[in-house]
């Protein structure tokens, strides 16, 4: 007859044996169709979403008809926009190995309390293999592969590489795809001549490109979010009081929307809705068509006569 102690840690070392072979099995189920990295730039072709007027034939706005993305070499990338980047997503993106467990605890805590998946405590490799690989979808199943394929990811290129694939692929709201074209769609400049305040403010977009819009209802709070990148990134040490100060007294000038945008504060207002709605993922590869409220022949005819009134109104005064 075995000893009880003998027994227990004879029951100990199979509990572990069977858990560590289970939990082998579980993630090699989940990495099992890992793409190759080199390929994680490529992003599969979408459907735009349409927004027309009430008659169904004019289109007043075409969401990511045409994908604005110019990819520059991280060297371009001037170091406040990868700082106010990194102070925004994941303070601690050269120290971790793909996850922030802390995070993760934070969200998953949230998320047993609330059921329901909704908290983020996504590193930027993280929400790098969900833009390109797994997916949008909110399971517990997805939030696991995520983690197990940035862990993945980390071990294959380097730190650089992932803010560089990162940099150069995520949405910025308004067509603008990477950081290039969000630089040259809000501000008319290339990354490169970005300011430090405006890289706080196109690194406050990707949270929620459609909310925080620079042409949308909400730029008091994106000017907030914006401070508060500042004040991370001061915190942190990534700049120093004399360009916190400057940072802080910037205005902002931001570029007209494009021309292809008919009446588009209406537009925007549609759009935000659509944000409520749905989720970014089906608004910017769902095809979906929007019939909207305007009569785009009565908005030229008001367009027409605000500025001829306004015009005569100058003159006059």
């Amino acid at each position: 007859m075995l000893h009880p102690f003998k027994t227990f840690i004879r029951f100990g070392i199979w509990a572990i044996v069977l858990g560590t072979v289970g939990g082998g099995a579980i993630i090699a189920l989940f990495i099992a169709d890992l793409p190759d990295p080199t390929r994680i730039a490529e992003r599969p072709i979408a459907e735009s979403t349409k927004i027309f007027d009430r008659t169904g034939t004019v289109v007043l706005y075409e969401i990511h008809g045409e994908e604005k993305r110019t990819v520059i070499p991280f060297a371009n990338v001037p170091d406040f926009v990868k700082r106010a980047t990194i102070a925004a997503e994941d303070a601690n993106f050269y120290s971790h190995k793909g996850i922030d467990l802390r995070g993760i605890f934070r969200a998953l805590y949230v998320d047993l309390r609330t059921q329901n998946i909704s908290q983020g405590g996504s590193t930027i490799t993280q929400q790098l293999v969900k833009n390109t690989i797994v997916g949008k979808e909110r399971t517990f199943a997805r939030k696991i592969k995520e983690a197990i394929l940035a862990i993945l990811l980390e071990a294959r290129i380097s730190k650089d590489e992932i803010l560089s694939l990162y940099l150069n692929q995520i949405p910025y709201g308004s067509n603008a795809y990477g950081i290039e074209a969000a630089a040259e769609t809000f501000f008319s400049k290339s990354a490169n001549q970005l300011t430090l305040a405006e890289s706080a403010l196109l690194a406050s977009l990707p949270k929620a490109p459609s909310y925080y819009s620079p042409y949308g209802a909400h730029t008091d709070e994106l000017l907030r979010r914006k401070q508060s990148i500042l004040e991370r990134m001061n915190k942190l040490g990534f700049i120093d009081e004399e360009e916190y100060a400057t940072a802080q007294k910037e205005i902002h000038v931001f570029s007209n929307p494009k021309q292809n945008i008919l009446a588009p504060h209406f537009v925007m207002y549609v759009r935000e809705y659509l944000a409520r709605t749905y989720d970014e993922s089906t608004i910017e590869n769902g095809g979906l068509q929007i019939i909207s409220t305007l009569d785009w022949e009565l908005q030229k005819k008001a367009e027409e006569i605000i500025h001829t009134v306004a015009e005569e109104n100058e003159r006059r005064l």
